[in-house]
C-alpha cells in the first residue's frame, strides 16, 4: 500500500513599503500589486506560473492588513477564492518572522506539509525552467532538505547577496557553504569567475515539520513566543507581533543549519530592485527604448518611459528613465535610478501623500479617485462594484454631496431610502453616516463633492 503524499502549499511574501518602484509603487500600493507589464500584477504572475507544478488553489498570502483587501481582489481577478489563503501580519518583521508565521497556520490545518517560499514581486523570463526547479526542490525537500534556489549569475551584480555553493547534495543541488552579504565589485567579478556562488533569490522549499524543528533548535526563544502568542488562535496582537526580532530567515536559519541546500537555476530571474533592472528584464525596441503608454520619441536611446494618463514626449535624451502617475512625475539617469528610496524617505518626512497612496485608492465595495483638491472643496469619483455597499461619514465641519454619474444608487439615510438616479444629488450633513448599495450586476459611478474651511481641507488633504 502506498503512503499518501503531503500537500505542498506555495506561500507567498507579500509585504513591502513601495520604495524603490516609487512613484508607481506606494506604501499602501507596493509594487506586487503594480501591473508594470502585461496584463496581470506581480503576485498575479508569480501564482499564475506554479501552476502546473504546484496547486496554487492551497496558495498562502502573507502581508500587512493595508494591502489584504487588493491582494483579495488580486487573487479574485485570477480565479482563486481568497477566503482562508490570506495571512495578515500585525506589522511588518522581516521573513522569518512571516515564515514562521505561515508555517504556525499551515500546521493548523496538516500534520505536515511542503512548504515554498516566493516573494510575491519577482519576475522570471524562463517559466519551463522553473517548473522543472520546483519539481526538483520537491523531492530535495521531501528528502528533509531546506532549499534554497541560487540563481545563477551572469554578471558581477552587486546589488545582491551571494550564497557559495559546496558539495553536491543531489537533484543538482549543492551544499550550502556560507551566505555571503552584497559584495563590492571586484569580489562580485570573483565569485562570477569561480562558478559556484549564486544570488540569493529568496525562494525556498522545505518539509514543515522540518523547518519548524530548525526554528526551535535554532531560535528557541522566537518559536516558543510564536506558540504562546498564537496558542491555538488565527491571529496576533499587535504589540506581541512587534515585540519579535527583525531578522532575516537567511540570519535566523539558513546561515546556521546543517541540512541547508542550494539549487542553481537559470532562470532569467530578477526581483525589480529597481527602475534599472526592470529595463534590464524587459524586451527593447531598436533603439534599445522600453516604452509603455502614451509616448512619442525623437532621437533618443537606452530610455525607459512608462505614461500613465498624460502624453510623455522626449527628444535626444539617452540613458534616462522617466515614469508617470497622475500626481507624480519621477526622472532620473538610469544608473542612479535606484536612489528613488532616498526621495521616498524626503516625501516621508514631509509628510507628502504621494509617499502613500495614489489618487485613486481600492477599496472592498470598489475605487475612490481624487478629481481635484483645492482649498475649501474637494471632488472624487466612486466607482461601485455590483452588489456592494459603503458608508460615506462626514466628520464636519463641512458638507458632502454625492451625485450619480452611471448607474442607480440605493441610499439609505435617516431611516428613509433614496434611489439616487444619474443627475440626482443627496447631501451628508455633519456628523451623519449615509449607507450606498449598489443592487445592479453593474458597475456604478458616483461623484463625491466635499466643501469645507480651508484651512480644514489643508490638513486633511
Amino acid at each position: 500500500m502506498t503512503s499518501k503524499a503531503i500537500p505542498v502549499y506555495p506561500v507567498l511574501l507579500a509585504g513591502g513599503s513601495g520604495t524603490r518602484l516609487w512613484p508607481v509603487s506606494r506604501e499602501l500600493f507596493p509594487k506586487q500589486l503594480a501591473k508594470l507589464f502585461g496584463e496581470d500584477s506581480l503576485i498575479q504572475a508569480t501564482i499564475k506560473r506554479l501552476s502546473p507544478a504546484l496547486d496554487t488553489g492551497l496558495v498562502r498570502i502573507v502581508c500587512g492588513k493595508d494591502h489584504e483587501s487588493d491582494i483579495g481582489r488580486h487573487l479574485r481577478e485570477i480565479g482563486i477564492d481568497p477566503q482562508n489563503k490570506i495571512i495578515t501580519e500585525p506589522c511588518g518583521r522581516n521573513t522569518a518572522p512571516a515564515i514562521l508565521l505561515a508555517l504556525r497556520h499551515i500546521l493548523q490545518e496538516v500534520d505536515d506539509a511542503v512548504v515554498f517560499i516566493f516573494p510575491a514581486d519577482h519576475v522570471i523570463r524562463h517559466p519551463k525552467r522553473f517548473q522543472e526547479k520546483l519539481l526538483a526542490a520537491q523531492r530535495l525537500a521531501e528528502a528533509g532538505h531546506i532549499v534554497t534556489f541560487g540563481i545563477k549569475p551572469y554578471y558581477p551584480e552587486t546589488g545582491y547577496g551571494y550564497i557559495e555553493g559546496g558539495d553536491p547534495a543531489g537533484e543538482a543541488a549543492l551544499s550550502i557553504r556560507r551566505f555571503v552579504e552584497k559584495p563590492d565589485r571586484r569580489t562580485a567579478e570573483v565569485y562570477l569567475a569561480s562558478g559556484n556562488f549564486f544570488w540569493n533569490s529568496g525562494m525556498f522549499a522545505f518539509r514543515a515539520s522540518v523547518m519548524a524543528r530548525e526554528f526551535a533548535r535554532l531560535q528557541p526563544d522566537m518559536s516558543e513566543r510564536f506558540r504562546q502568542m498564537m496558542n491555538g488562535s488565527p491571529s496576533l496582537a499587535l504589540e506581541d507581533y512587534a515585540s519579535l526580532p527583525n531578522v532575516s530567515i537567511d540570519v535566523a536559519v539558513m546561515e546556521q543549519t546543517k541540512i541547508g541546500v542550494v539549487l542553481p537555476a537559470d532562470l532569467g530571474w530578477s526581483d525589480i530592485g529597481s527602475w534599472k533592472s526592470l529595463y534590464d528584464f524587459l524586451p527593447k525596441d531598436e533603439a534599445n527604448n522600453v516604452l509603455n503608454g502614451d509616448v512619442i520619441v525623437q532621437q533618443s536611446d537606452h530610455c525607459f518611459v512608462m505614461s500613465h494618463e498624460r502624453l510623455i514626449a522626449i527628444n535626444r535624451l539617452s540613458h534616462i528613465v522617466i515614469v508617470e502617475t497622475p500626481d507624480a512625475i519621477f526622472v532620473s539617469d538610469m544608473e542612479t535610478s535606484r536612489d528613488v528610496k532616498e526621495i521616498v524617505a524626503i516625501l516621508k518626512a514631509q509628510k507628502r501623500l504621494q509617499a502613500q497612496k495614489h489618487t485613486t485608492v481600492t477599496t472592498p465595495w470598489g475605487s475612490r479617485t481624487t478629481l481635484e483638491a483645492k482649498p475649501g472643496y474637494r471632488v472624487h469619483r466612486l466607482n461601485m462594484f455590483p452588489k456592494e455597499c459603503a458608508e460615506i461619514h462626514d466628520e464636519g465641519p463641512g458638507v458632502k454631496t454625492l451625485v450619480s454619474v452611471d448607474g442607480t444608487a440605493r441610499i439609505l439615510q435617516n431611516d428613509r431610502e433614496i434611489r439616487l438616479t444619474p443627475g440626482s444629488a443627496v447631501s451628508v450633513t455633519p456628523m451623519e453616516t449615509i449607507r450606498i448599495e449598489n443592487p445592479s450586476s453593474d458597475e456604478i459611478r458616483l461623484l463625491e463633492i466635499e466643501t469645507t474651511a480651508p484651512d480644514t481641507q489643508e490638513e486633511n488633504a
